[in-house]
């Protein structure tokens, strides 16, 4: 396995800088992207479409055997044990309206773990890293989660989405707010995660993902010293599921706060 592992680390990281760079060119020409609403607050673009189309293919043709899932594409059954989830642009919302906040998102599946991570930040030229067991690292430098017990020394991100009840979210961050903390919040569900992996903020919680949202930085969390609530894989590749994960110190506070609001 190891080896296989250092073919997809290697192949997979050129794959989404290069799908990376495209993505960067569909930014900078904005103006001309064809948009569509798939629901409430949930957009595609051309962009999306393209990135993603470019990853599947290049990685059908150098690993024909493995499975892929991606947002905006059907599923691809594995028969190697490997299966690849793609995000071609987490943040559309962000992306779409001009802004950073978005990113290019690959995690490799194997027997129900992830065991790679690949997030690309192209605006901020930000390349996060992962191998299972090996640690996870910021543009070739290590990562490490924050080392604070206190949700009133730093921020903690929460994510929302139209498919879920309020409520749940409004309470979450009104215990959060009166403990003394502060909330963060931007387009990318996965640069949020990749946040706290880099220990600028201290934890997240969202009352659904879908996986390809959030099993790659999941992963780069638990690399980097991280708690994460663990999680059926095969649940979440199929329906998603509630995410919650933070620094060691503030993880059971932000679970008490979360499993009280009932997120």
């Amino acid at each position: 396995m190891q080896d296989d592992l250092v073919s997809r680390r290697d192949i997979g990281l050129e794959i989404v800088q290069a799908a990376s760079q495209s993505a960067k060119q569909y930014f900078s020409d904005i103006d001309n992207l064809v948009i569509e609403a798939k629901g409430k607050q949930d957009l595609v673009s051309d962009a999306d479409k393209g990135v993603e189309t470019q990853i599947r293919d290049a990685l059908s043709g150098l690993f024909p055997d493995d499975g892929i899932i991606g947002e905006e594409h059907g599923r691809i059954e594995s028969s190697s044990g490997y299966t690849w989830v793609i995000d071609p642009i987490d943040g559309t919302s962000s992306f779409v309206a001009g802004m950073p906040g978005w990113c290019v998102v690959l995690a490799c599946v194997f027997e129900d773990k992830v065991v790679l991570s690949i997030i690309i930040d192209p605006v901020a030229d930000e390349t996060y890293l992962a191998v299972k067991g090996q640690g996870a690292t910021l543009n070739n430098r290590p990562l490490s989660v924050s080392t604070t017990n206190r949700l009133d020394e730093g921020s903690v991100a929460v994510g929302y989405f139209a498919r879920v009840s309020v409520q749940p979210t409004i309470d979450v961050l009104t215990s959060i707010m009166n403990a003394g903390g502060i909330y963060y919040r931007c387009g990318s569900g996965a640069l949020m995660l990749c946040y706290v992996a880099a220990g600028r903020l201290l934890g997240y919680c969202e009352q659904h993902m879908n996986a390809w949202d959030c099993i790659a930085a999941l992963h780069l969390i638990e690399e980097a010293g991280g708690v994460v609530e663990q999680f059926d894989m095969s649940t979440m590749l199929t329906s998603g599921g509630r995410v919650l994960t933070a620094c060691p110190g503030v993880y059971p506070e932000l679970l008490e706060l979360c499993d009280k609001a009932k997120l």
